[in-house]
């Protein structure tokens, strides 16, 4: 397989772990959609990353659609997402906040990124950067619950956790002035237990 895209992204990234985690034989190709975007276009229409290429050269786009590709290709032990019932429920609903809270944090970063700054909506930033403030708040709340263990209560570590710890990384990597990690304290903790591990530190941005 071959995912498309920087680890800076944090839905590539989040691709990434989870690949790890699964256990798939994966390589990297890191280009940027801006600079060069071929690579990327003959694979997904949009032009997107993350894209991920599997071995017979399919390609597979928008990373939560991704990541339920590989749950089903992936063995029982290892799925990061429960089959059914309410720990998938659990699992869904945390990952959605996680990835609710990546998406604000990269408009809040892009409106700079993008745009001069007599152009900037200051608005629209703190609009953005306040939703990651809600986003982040919950998921700590959920961390403080889950005390050593994980977000969801599954027993071993899941989407929603690897989205979490991306999500808060990221915000606090392009939202520095926000402290994410000062603020949430639980989740940062739960951050810092999964960026030690080996899934996680071989993919930093």
């Amino acid at each position: 397989m071959k995912l498309i895209g920087g680890y800076g992204s944090p839905f590539v990234r989040r691709v990434a772990v989870s690949l790890n985690f699964l256990g798939f034989d994966w390589e990297q190709e890191a280009v940027s959609v801006f600079d060069s975007p071929d690579p990327v276009k003959k694979h997904n229409p949009l032009v997107r990353v993350p894209t991920l290429v599997l071995d017979d050269g399919e390609g597979l786009v928008e990373s939560y659609a991704i990541l339920d590709a590989l749950d089903d290709m992936a063995d029982d032990a290892k799925r990061l997402i429960p089959a059914g019932g309410a720990e998938r429920r659990a699992v869904m609903q945390l990952t959605a906040v996680s990835t609710g809270t990546m998406d604000k944090a990269v408009w809040a970063y892009y409106e700079g990124r993008f745009h001069p700054a007599e152009k900037v909506h200051e608005p629209w930033v703190e609009h953005n950067d306040g939703q990651v403030m809600g986003g982040l708040g919950h998921l700590d709340v959920c961390a403080a619950k889950a005390g050593d263990g994980w977000l969801a209560g599954t027993g071993r570590i899941s989407q929603a956790d690897i989205s979490a710890t991306v999500a808060i990384t990221f915000a606090n990597r392009v939202r520095p002035h926000l402290n994410v990690m000062e603020k949430f304290g639980n989740l940062a903790a739960l951050a810092n237990r999964c960026e030690a591990m080996d899934e996680f530190s071989s993919v930093t941005p």
